[in-house]
């Protein structure tokens, strides 16, 4: 029979160790799936790889290469677009959906369903059924053509000039939604009592929203900004169904650049290379959300 101490000893030891081996499996998978694959990637990114992976080391000439590319320019101005109007929209008519439904208004539970539905799409699909809307032969402007306006058109779709613009506004129907979730969580959030307390002091809804309760979801802003950004940067299915990135390379963006050269090309050091610099733009944005947060979160 075991005696009362031994038998907690064991339990303090179960209670150190299986949390541990519980997850070990996740964190091997982890090191091996997604920052051994980094660490790969780089590797490739500093060699002559061409069809097939070449180890051995050459230094920056694929980085070199990659700079001298003018389509690689063309992607990198296209995602500035694209990301600003993509990030900027999709936060704007997500806080203002989110403010529409803290109203408590009726249906509230229908409407929340509905502006949700879009993000439970996958990109492919909402790219499909935004080309079909946005195809002057078939969609929006022939919609409007036979409603007995001939002069109609909205041709953004094959215009060189603006088809990446098509793109922004299916990635904002799409994730709208979403930022309007995580916002109205936010605003659930808040105590009434401050609303309540700015009211009796005589401040109008729109000053108490703009003065004090969107101020106070600066860590909502911070996690739509990251999220966003992420979407943004690696957006590439959205962009092959609904453009593929024409006309010729207008809609072009980092990542379809780097599926491009790395497996239909046979330039896979190129592509590694346009990989790590897509990755190196996610740490660009992450690094500086993170330290604003942080900075904040001390100072409260």
């Amino acid at each position: 029979m075991s005696s009362p101490n031994k038998a907690s000893s064991w339990s303090a030891l179960a209670d150190r160790w299986l949390p541990k081996l519980v997850l070990s499996p996740s964190l091997a998978a982890s090191l091996l799936f997604v920052y051994g694959f980094i660490a790969w990637t780089a590797w490739l990114s500093l060699t002559e790889s061409r069809l097939l992976p070449d180890m051995t080391l050459s230094g920056l000439v694929q980085y070199r290469e990659l700079f001298d590319n003018d389509r690689w320019w063309t992607a990198v101005a296209n995602l500035g677009i694209f990301g600003g109007l993509f990030i900027f929209c999709a936060l704007a008519v997500g806080l203002l959906l989110a403010v529409l439904l803290d109203q408590k208004i009726r249906a509230e539970g229908a409407l929340r369903t509905i502006y949700l539905y879009p993000m439970a799409l996958s990109f492919i699909v909402t790219g499909t059924a935004w080309k079909w809307m946005l195809n002057p032969d078939l969609g929006l402007q022939k919609l409007v053509n036979d409603w007995g306006f001939p002069n109609f058109t909205f041709d953004w779709l094959v215009d060189p000039d603006k088809a990446i613009y098509t793109v922004a506004i299916a990635g904002v129907w799409q994730s709208s939604g979403f930022v309007m979730a995580l916002f109205l969580a936010g605003l659930r959030g808040i105590d009434d009592s401050i609303i309540k307390a700015a009211q009796v002091d005589g401040a109008s809804l729109p000053v108490i929203y703009w003065r004090i309760i969107i101020p106070s979801l600066r860590p909502v802003f911070f996690s739509v900004l990251l999220i966003l950004s992420h979407i943004a940067i690696k957006s590439f299915d959205l962009v092959m169904a609904l453009t593929g990135g024409g006309p010729g390379t207008s809609s072009d963006v980092p990542a379809i650049f780097m599926y491009q050269f790395a497996f239909t090309r046979g330039q896979l050091g190129l592509g590694a290379a346009s990989a790590m610099m897509m990755l190196m733009t996610i740490v660009a944005v992450l690094v500086p959300l993170m330290y604003m947060e942080t900075r904040s979160a001390k100072r409260g």
